[in-house]
């Protein structure tokens, strides 16, 4: 994209308060944000109430973002006691509220794993229960964040949410053209 994801903006609106935003009228909270890039602007922007916490080593990908998000959450800071966690993507624009409501919907304790689906295709976000952070963050390493614990997991429960949200990333200038252009018909 050229500068962080975070920043970008569709609409007007930094890809991380869309996101933050889609998670709160979802039913998440706490909202905890994991800073990389530019991790002092993405701060500016982030809205009241938001904890941000940073992965010191962002570069070596998104499984040190699951680890450090995880770890913020598992501690005994303000936010431990958590018995679950929604992890999201800032990349992900189509991923509505609605999805984010199915994803949290009913018993989310320490055992719940649940992933959307689109078609029946897995994808974010990704609901982790307690009892699976250990193992997850054990296994989050590079880009591949939580993916190899996911897909050999036969806990895993999916849950459609094709007809509320898309779940295409917006890695590319061109890739957030087409998602604007789609979004606004």
């Amino acid at each position: 994209m050229g500068r962080p994801k975070a920043l970008v903006e569709i609409d007007g609106e930094p890809l991380v308060r869309r996101a933050l935003r889609v998670l709160a009228d979802g039913g998440c909270a706490p909202l905890v944000v994991v800073l990389g890039a530019a991790a002092d602007d993405v701060r500016a922007v982030l809205p009241a109430g938001v904890r941000a916490v940073e992965a010191p080593d962002w570069e070596s990908g998104m499984g040190a973002s699951l680890r450090a998000g995880l770890s913020a959450l598992g501690g005994a800071g303000p936010d431990a006691g958590s018995d679950a966690a929604l992890v999201h993507l800032v990349d992900l624009p189509g991923v509505t509220a609605e999805a984010v409501a199915r994803l949290v919907a009913g018993d989310v304790g320490p055992a719940a794993l649940r992933r959307a689906a689109y078609a029946g295709r897995l994808a974010h976000p990704v609901l982790l229960g307690r009892d699976h952070w250990p193992a997850v963050a054990g296994s989050a390493t590079g880009d591949a964040g939580a993916r190899a614990y996911l897909r050999d997991n036969p806990d895993v429960e999916p849950v459609e949410c094709g007809d509320v949200a898309v779940p295409d990333d917006v890695d590319t200038p061109e890739a957030l053209a087409r998602f604007t252009a789609q979004s606004s018909r």
